[in-house]
């Protein structure tokens, strides 16, 4: 795992676990790498291309891979702004020393971090709602928030509660190896529905387009909108695609605790298919293995 660069996003479903595997099924000769569903962007930042087209429909994960991208060059300004912002609402620091008090910590053993930085991380909750523009604000809301996620209530506010994480070398090392790859690679970022994004684009030869969409038969909050029906259309797509002789790879579940998806199961026979070890674990008791059985479907060699 140690050549593997994870997205300073840390975002539920990235597949920064799994890029050990998948980056040596990947095509060795990219010429652009378009990816319709990018989320927190392990993938692409574990691909070599010389062109990078990336498109998610979730707006806030575009502008803030945009927020970011526009500091490749000058990171100092970016980290100097954040720690800046950190002291200013008293939150926790680790990776600058700033700790919690030890009574706090044998008291709290497990929960330190969201007891310490819960009042603070709710003021700049409540600030960054009623400007939604800050987006350094809303980094460090995913960054201090609950599983790293990013959340918003139908009024349209960030309704996260407080995490038990704080900024850490994790996340100081996971922004570098970001800044890294940005200033050294094209990179393009779109906000629109994944079949508007293929549709605006020509695919060629040497392109190779990265598919890794909700899974059907999970229940994280990511997945819920995605339907049966959005399942075949995906399937569809590809197939033209496939006609077309543009190379694509797709991530998906097919077993899931008790589910199974009949839908990828028989598309998949007539592609070529490898088994990945993805290892879920509950969220109840992270010692128990839950039965899953994830794939890597592709219409090349490599």
């Amino acid at each position: 795992m140690k050549s593997i660069i994870r997205s300073p996003f840390f975002y539920v479903g990235d597949k920064y676990k799994l890029m050990s595997q998948l980056k040596k099924l990947f095509p060795t000769d990219i010429d652009n790498y378009y990816e319709p569903f990018v989320g927190g962007g392990s993938s692409f930042l574990n691909t070599e291309a010389k062109k990078f087209y990336l498109n998610d429909v979730n707006k806030n994960i575009i502008k803030l891979h945009c927020y970011l991208y526009d500091f490749k060059k000058n990171r100092e300004k970016f980290f100097e702004i954040l720690f800046k912002t950190i002291e200013e609402y008293g939150l926790s620091c680790s990776f600058l020393g700033k700790t919690v008090p030890d009574e706090l910590k044998k008291e709290f053993v497990k929960t330190y971090y969201s007891r310490y930085n819960k009042e603070n991380y709710l003021k700049m909750r409540e600030d960054y709602n009623k400007d939604k523009k800050n987006l350094k604000l809303l980094y460090l809301l995913l960054i201090y928030g609950f599983n790293h996620m990013i959340r918003f209530n139908l009024k349209g506010d960030f309704n996260l509660p407080v995490g038990n994480v704080d900024f850490n070398q994790n996340v100081f090392v996971a922004l570098n190896n970001y800044f890294d790859f940005s200033k050294k690679n094209n990179l393009k970022f779109f906000n629109q529905d994944y079949k508007e994004f293929l549709n605006s684009h020509s695919f060629k030869r040497g392109d190779f387009i990265y598919f890794d969409p909700p899974y059907l038969i999970s229940n994280s909050e990511y997945n819920k909108m995605w339907s049966e029906k959005d399942e075949r259309k995906l399937y569809q797509i590809l197939d033209n695609l496939n006609k077309k002789n543009v190379r694509f790879g797709l991530s998906n579940l097919v077993i899931h605790k008790d589910k199974e998806n009949e839908i990828l199961l028989n598309w998949m026979e007539k592609y070529k298919v490898y088994e990945v070890n993805s290892n879920y674990i509950s969220r109840f008791d992270n010692t128990k293995k839950i039965n899953s059985r994830e794939v890597y479907v592709t219409n090349y060699e490599n």
